[in-house]
This record gives structure tokens, C-alpha cells and sequence, in this order.
């Protein structure tokens, strides 16, 4: 079980105090997003398109800019918008050589874990659902995770034999397992939000059940009771239906509403993929 204290941990990065990504923030005007990046208001306006429905930032104009600070010696700007590039090509990837909007949010809340672990439980348990397909999240970060609970003997991480993951692992016994990292010991641990224990994480594609107070079994804290129903209700959900979603912009219309439609809660493809199974 991934939880809120090991993906930090991992990153080098603390959950901050901040409400995380919810999927309902206004889209950043350019001179939010052009002061976060020490850029000009005209730069963003110019450069800020659409792309499988969804606006954002090419990786092209965000490199090109961020080379020539480097070159002048404007750190600042450069580290400002290197962030921007990790946040949306590595961490929150969507559209190949597009930092979208999402992203852009993310960026600017500056509270990225709990998205991150929303995003690795949403993929993970929707690949269960369907029977196989492919994992979309942050990959660096999960296999990080996934091998930090694997035997570290020179024998196994040496690998010579070169046998596919799926033999590895089938060979493993309970013993070879890394249950508890002892470099967790310094961390707070968070059981609870409030006086909810369990809650929802919301991540770029939708939102699924977290139980933090589970999660001190796995940290290596014995559970004060045992868990109730609540806690063990499971709670997953997607983006609208297209078929809904197109029936309230309809009514919108109908009733004189504005109805700025983005697409914050949904994964864009930019060309068409075969899931494997």
C-alpha cells in the first residue's frame, strides 16, 4: 500500500498545509502564470493553445525560454520554469511535448504529493477493473516505491540472469519483502484529516478513497482497533460521461448559463494507444 508519508519521502518533497488539486480551480490567467514564471504576460497570451482539448504550454517554447536565461545567467527564471517542465512531463504527463493546464494548476498550488498518489491509485485500481492495460501516472515514482520494498541484495539487483520481472517476483517469499523503511521513523505520520479517516484523493483523471489510519499498520504502528466499515467503503470515480456532460453544456445554453467547458478531471490522448493486456 503506497501512502502519504513514503511517496514524500521519496520525492523530497513535504505535504504542504495547502489544499491540494481538486480539479474545480479557474484556469490561471496569463499574468498568474506569467508571474509565476518571470515571464511576460504577451509570452504566455502568444503561446497558449489547445491540444486534445485541453489548453496548456508547449515543452518548445518552455525550453527555448528557459535555455536562453540559462545562457544569461537568470536563475530565477530558469529553476521557475524547469519546475513547470518536471511538473508537466515527468510528474503529471498528458500530451507528449505539452505542459496542460493541469498541470499549470498544480504548478502554481505547490502541493503536488497528494495528486501524485491520487493519480497512482486512480490508474492502478482502473487497470485492475478492466483486467490489464496500461498504468498512467508518474512510472519513475511507483517503480522508486516498488523496488524500495524489494530485497537489496547484490544478487537480485544485479539481475545477470536477466529473467522478466514477473519470474523475480514469483520467486519472492514473505521474508524478501521490505515491509517498513526505518528511514520513516523520523516522519510525522498523517492518520487522519480532521475528523474524517478516511478520505478522497483527487488526482488529474479522478478521484478514489484513501485511509490514512490503514496506513500505520504498514508504517509500523499497531491500529487502535479494528477498522470499521467506513473505513473499508471503497470510493472511486471518473470524469462526467461524455453523453452528461454534453447534455448539461446543452441546458446551459438553453437557461442563458455560461458554461466555460475544460477538461480537468479527464487523461487526453494524443494519438490513438492499444492497452495491453
Amino acid at each position: 500500500m503506497l501512502t502519504l508519508e513514503e511517496y514524500p519521502h521519496l520525492l523530497g518533497i513535504p505535504v504542504s498545509n495547502k489544499v491540494s488539486f481538486s480539479g474545480l480551480e479557474e484556469i490561471p490567467r496569463s499574468q498568474v502564470i506569467a508571474d509565476a514564471l518571470h515571464l511576460k504576460k504577451y509570452e504566455i497570451d502568444a503561446n497558449m493553445m489547445k491540444k486534445g482539448g485541453i489548453r496548456g504550454l508547449t515543452s518548445e517554447f518552455l525550453i527555448c525560454r528557459d535555455i536562453s536565461f540559462a545562457q544569461v545567467g537568470g536563475m530565477d527564471v530558469f529553476e521557475a520554469i524547469f519546475v513547470l517542465l518536471i511538473y508537466g512531463l515527468a510528474l503529471f504527463h498528458n500530451i507528449d511535448s505539452f505542459i496542460d493546464v493541469n498541470a499549470i494548476r498544480i504548478f502554481l498550488i505547490e502541493n503536488p504529493v497528494p495528486t501524485l498518489l491520487g493519480d497512482t491509485y486512480f490508474s492502478l485500481h482502473l487497470r485492475n477493473s478492466k483486467g490489464g492495460g496500461t498504468v498512467v501516472c508518474c512510472i519513475p515514482l511507483l517503480y522508486k516505491w516498488f523496488i524500495s520494498h524489494l530485497l537489496q541484495t547484490l544478487v537480485f539487483l544485479e539481475n545477470k540472469q536477466c529473467p522478466r520481472w514477473s519470474q523475480r517476483l514469483m520467486s519472492l517469499t514473505n521474508d524478501d519483502i521490505v515491509w517498513y523503511d526505518s528511514a520513516l521513523d523520523v516522519l510525522k505520520i498523517i492518520d487522519s484529516c480532521g475528523e474524517f479517516s478516511n478520505v478522497t484523493l483527487i488526482g488529474t483523471q479522478g478521484g478514489i478513497n484513501y485511509n490514512p489510519d490503514l496506513a500505520r499498520r504498514q508504517l509500523g504502528f499497531p491500529l487502535k482497533d479494528k477498522p470499521n466499515n467506513v473505513q473499508l467503503e471503497g470510493l472511486f470515480y471518473q470524469e462526467a460521461f461524455e453523453v452528461y456532460t454534453t447534455w448539461i453544456k446543452k441546458r446551459a445554453l438553453e437557461l442563458k448559463m455560461p458554461y466555460a467547458y475544460e477538461r480537468p478531471m479527464s487523461l487526453v490522448i494524443d494519438e490513438p494507444s492499444t492497452l495491453l493486456n
